[in-house]
């Protein structure tokens, strides 16, 4: 199996740019319900996960702050902690097909097994539908949702914006952290911090 790479080009427009305007989702109320297509070739709904925690994660594969994420395995293990934990992990690409950072289904899961992600699904929201309900701006941007459907945290993945993966080691994982608190049955303390990272390539 030949390895997904990126063209430089695609990494480097990947920096930060404006994205379109639209409502984010509010932290405290119902999560916007959504279908997409994963890599898997099934149709997934939020509404298939009631009753249980679920992290949504949106990812680009040519973003530095995403790979500074996965090159140090630091995304993978909050996701096995996630599921070990009994919750689901969607991790979402919004990435329009005219953008240079656009994968296929086939590359996008062949990037997500190559890494050793451990998401429950990848998603595909090329028409940005699910990305524009939910606020998401960058990649990573972060959410969680409780069982009874509701909007708990929406943010960054950690509390260093920076592309370094030695920041990684003196961060708050704000998700890890969230989630922690939510599976203990209590409130969480931080619930909306300021996501960073690549503008999601949203069409147009």
């Amino acid at each position: 199996m030949k390895t997904v790479r990126l063209p430089l080009f695609a990494l480097c427009a990947s920096l930060m740019l404006p994205a379109p305007a639209f409502s984010a989702a509010t932290v405290g109320q119902p999560a916007p319900d959504f279908t997409a297509s994963g890599t898997d070739g099934k149709r997934h709904s939020l509404a298939d996960y009631r009753g249980k925690y679920v992290v949504m994660e949106w990812v680009n594969p040519g973003c530095p702050f995403v790979r500074k994420h996965y090159s140090s395995g630091n995304m993978q293990t909050t996701q096995q902690e996630a599921t070990r934990a009994g919750a689901v992990w969607l991790t979402i690409n919004s990435t329009a097909k005219s953008s240079g950072d656009y994968l296929s289904a086939a590359d996008m899961g062949q990037w997500m097994s190559e890494q050793k992600a451990a998401a429950t699904a990848t998603l595909l929201d090329t028409d940005g539908k699910v990305g524009m309900a939910y606020g998401a701006k960058t990649t990573p941007h972060m959410y969680i949702i409780d069982p009874q459907g509701k909007l708990i945290y929406a943010g960054a993945i950690d509390s260093k914006p920076s592309a370094k993966v030695e920041d990684i080691a003196t961060a708050t994982n704000y998700v890890r952290t969230s989630l922690q608190e939510a599976l203990a049955g209590k409130p969480v303390s931080q619930a909306n911090t300021k996501a960073y990272g690549c503008s999601v390539k949203y069409e147009g």
